[in-house]
């Protein structure tokens, strides 16, 4: 078990969006489950049995998604990152993540529920620490949505 696992706050599509990244992962190849559903008793705000958390992890990653209500919302000031082994990869989780959401810039998008990911190909740490070519790799990049690892390596 993780020591930190990142609350995750919706109005009430918890356990939907947990279903959906769990799915995902585990489509994309990863390890991802479902844990323990908790659920409003009585004296909740929310009606009584209706979901209050979900556990789920993600690669090894605990998270909880909390139905908090509509007070808060998400913003990109936090993201997700889904470090991709190869274009593939990457092309595989910004399709799916993308679907009912909508793509950003430089590798980020905004999922169907609002949370802010950045999927990225692991190599592009490799392109980007080579200071002779670091700063046509970032100009590449900031022109990007969804990365692209070859027109990347090339811009290198």
């Amino acid at each position: 078990m993780s020591t930190i696992a990142p609350c995750l706050w919706f109005d009430d599509r918890a356990e939907e969006a947990a279903e959906f990244y769990v799915s995902t992962f585990r489509e994309g190849g990863h390890d991802a489950a479902l844990g323990d559903v908790l659920r409003y008793g009585e004296s909740a705000p929310k009606p009584k049995g209706s979901v209050l958390t979900v556990g789920f992890t993600l690669d090894g990653q605990e998270f909880i998604a909390l139905n908090g209500g509509p007070q808060f919302t998400f913003s990109p000031a936090i993201s997700l990152m889904v470090k991709c082994k190869d274009q593939r990869e990457v092309d595989w989780f910004w399709d799916r993540l993308t679907d009912g959401g909508k793509p950003v810039q430089c590798g980020w998008l905004e999922d169907r529920f609002g949370v802010s990911w950045q999927v990225v190909p692991t190599p592009l740490y490799a392109l980007l620490k080579d200071p002779a070519r670091s700063e046509a790799v970032m100009q590449g990049l900031m022109r990007m949505t969804k990365l692209d690892l070859a027109a990347l390596e090339a811009a290198r």
